[in-house]
């Protein structure tokens, strides 16, 4: 506004104008402090992010240390057993039960058992049929009838399932 415009306009023309520019000066100020907030809330989540990224990993490698761990006593024992070849066969067949028994230890442990009994009923959520033979008087169809690999499952995850023959109705 010049100042014969100011002169015409009238006593408190100008009065506005600066009251405008104080907030435009407020709402600048303001929006200056909301990006500096929203600057150091993104850097402090990428530094967040870090920080769980790296203890992710050093978890995983805590736990991977810990498994192995709990099969090196069966990788000694076999390889004693590999020391032995002329060993007598009886001894060395007790030998391996004893380190199949040591490895089952080993998996129950880390919270998985082992299963797969035949005479129960075929269930597709723990067994995987891999063959079927006629249903017989004694066994019904369905029955697993054979297993042919053992499954392994803990209390919330299956490992694997277990491969299994099945009875089926003859046709």
């Amino acid at each position: 506004m010049t100042d014969q415009q100011a002169e015409t306009a009238g006593p408190g023309t100008e009065r506005p104008l600066q009251d405008v520019d104080a907030q435009s000066g407020d709402l600048d100020r303001r929006l200056a402090e909301l990006e500096d907030r929203w600057r150091r809330a993104v850097a402090d989540l990428d530094n967040m992010r870090k920080r769980v990224a790296g203890e992710s990993a050093r978890q995983r490698e805590a736990e991977r240390a810990r498994v192995t761990t709990e099969w090196l006593p069966v990788l000694d024992n076999l390889d004693l057993a590999l020391q032995h070849p002329d060993a007598d066969r009886d001894a060395l067949l007790e030998g391996v039960r004893a380190i199949r028994n040591q490895a089952l230890a080993v998996v129950s442990r880390l919270g998985y058992l082992r299963y797969g009994e035949p005479g129960v009923p075929f269930d597709p959520a723990r067994h995987e049929v891999v063959a079927t033979e006629p249903a017989s008087t004694e066994v019904e169809a369905g029955t697993v009838t054979r297993v042919v690999r053992p499954g392994y499952a803990g209390n919330e995850r299956q490992l694997r399932p277990a491969a299994v023959m099945v009875a089926t109705r003859g046709e």
